[in-house]
């Protein structure tokens, strides 16, 4: 069976940090590009980062640049977003993805999603 089990969400003040993590098993992790969106009340499912299968890319929002840092861990099937400087606006479920493309085809998976919240 397919998993992705996150956890790190909470409540933290402006300015502060969270770590998030998100472990998969079920499929050959290696082989899959890992990404992090998130989605706050009224907005759409954003893009937040994404690292490559063989970690070797990310891509980050521009609004989290300089801030979010992705990265991956193969030997532990294990995925982590660390959040720096957060901001009010920061506050949203943050879900964990994984995604392949087989020819034409797209296979991917998500994770229930925890949620951050950014507030004095």
């Amino acid at each position: 069976q397919v998993q992705l089990v996150e956890s790190g969400g909470g409540l933290v003040q402006p300015g502060g940090s969270l770590r998030l993590s998100c472990v998969a098993s079920g499929f050959t992790f290696s082989t899959y590009d890992m990404s992090w969106h998130r989605s706050a009340p009224g907005k759409e499912r954003e893009l937040v980062a994404r690292i490559t299968d063989s970690g070797d890319d990310t891509t980050y929002a521009d609004s989290v640049k300089g801030r979010f840092t992705i990265s991956r861990d193969d030997a532990k099937n294990t995925v982590a977003l660390q959040m720096d400087s957060l901001k009010p606006e920061d506050s949203a479920v943050y879900y964990c993805n994984a995604e392949k493309w087989l020819g034409p085809f797209k296979r991917d998976y998500w994770g229930q999603g925890t949620q951050v919240t950014v507030s004095s």
